[in-house]
């Protein structure tokens, strides 16, 4: 089992789709690692040399921002906006979407499952 980034990657999976376990990383950056260090993407995880899996561990490394660098920097960025108030920074303290999407339906990722809310008692 090749271990890069802090990731134990599956060894069943092509290269191609193995990399994508790693956060940061997708499909088409898989593809362009592949085609950088000349792997072919469908070569399965476990058949990679000891040599192959370093190399792609000092790609990794060197040329992309992966796991919890990322991970930091992208909170960095949500608290940043939070503290300088902008209207970005408030849509994420208040779990509701940040790019101007309608929230009246949908949204319900951001917003979590319906809370119904009743009319209340009549006041006598």
């Amino acid at each position: 089992m090749a271990r890069i980034a802090g990731v134990n990657l599956p060894n069943q999976k092509r290269l191609e789709i193995g990399l994508t376990y790693i956060f940061g990383i997708g499909q088409p950056t898989a593809r362009k690692i592949a085609a950088d260090l000349g792997l072919s993407p469908d070569t399965k995880i476990r058949d990679l040399t000891d040599d192959e899996v370093t190399k792609l561990r000092t790609y990794i490394d060197g040329n992309l921002e992966v796991e919890g660098d990322l991970r930091r920097e992208r909170t960095q960025a949500i608290k940043r906006l939070s503290e300088i108030g902008a209207y970005r920074g408030v849509r994420h303290r208040r779990g509701l979407p940040t790019n101007g999407q309608r929230t009246k339906t949908n949204a319900r990722t951001r917003k979590g499952p319906k809370k119904t809310v009743g009319r209340g008692k009549k006041a006598k």
